[in-house]
């Protein structure tokens, strides 16, 4: 969130102390204040996914070893695809012993390891997520996740958002002064917050049982993404 406040006041803090500061402006006459949010939407250019791998085995070494050599496959597929390194990013491993519950005896039976690596994979190229996707399943990834669509750089909407909110405030900061016999209006505060928003990934998924590779790749439609902006505003009504 970031909040400002007009007129700007100097703050001077010794190295030892760093205190609070709180900005009081006095207001002569009423004051109005307004909360405005406006959404720019833009087609995204990036998307995030992930695959998995997980693996079995009656020892923990054992599973960790047979899912390093299955997850080495899937991102050695990843980057032969094309895809820089440092769009590729892991993102857990973990390693734990598994259960069976004998109703006979009412016991937990061991039964073995699981363990599991995960990658999130950062596409600069949307149109290649279903593509990817696919490749990843027949790399041996055993469960997918996303995709999530954004924008590399939403500074341009957040800025269109921004002044869009900012101008429907005082607007409508100026019909309430204007109602109320004021002239005019003067800004005392401003606190604004900004969300993004865009279509409703795919959950989580285990490939193996809910994807099936065909010839043509997984549909990936991205639509478009929303950059929302929301405005706190104070203004006071002058003559």
């Amino acid at each position: 969130m970031i909040r400002f406040a007009i007129p700007a006041l100097a703050i001077a803090a010794t190295a030892s102390q760093v205190q609070a500061a709180q900005v009081q402006i006095a207001s002569q006459g009423p004051v109005v204040e307004l909360s405005v949010s406006e959404t720019v939407d833009a087609k995204p250019d990036i998307v995030d996914i992930s695959a998995g791998v997980t693996s079995q085995a009656r020892t923990a070494v054992e599973a960790m070893q047979i899912n390093a050599r299955e997850m080495t496959a899937v991102i050695d597929r990843i980057k032969a695809l094309g895809i820089d390194e440092d769009d590729i990013q892991t993102t857990g491993i973990n390693l734990g012993a598994q259960y069976d519950y004998d109703q006979s005896t009412r016991k937990q039976v061991f039964r073995g390891y699981q363990a599991s690596n995960r990658v999130s994979v950062t596409l600069r190229d949307v149109k290649r997520a279903g593509e990817v996707l696919d490749a990843l399943v027949a790399a041996g990834a055993t469960d997918i996740g996303g995709p999530r669509f954004s924008l590399d750089d939403d500074s341009p909407a957040r800025a269109q958002a921004r002044k869009a909110a900012f101008d429907k405030a005082r607007a409508q900061a100026e019909e309430y002064a204007q109602w109320s016999g004021f002239g005019g209006v003067r800004l005392l505060e401003v606190s604004e917050s900004v969300a993004s928003s865009g279509p409703m990934p795919f959950a989580e998924s285990d490939a193996r049982q809910a994807i099936k590779v065909s010839a043509a790749p997984t549909p990936v439609e991205p639509g478009l993404v929303g950059t929302m902006v929301s405005l706190t505003v104070k203004f006071e009504m002058t003559r």
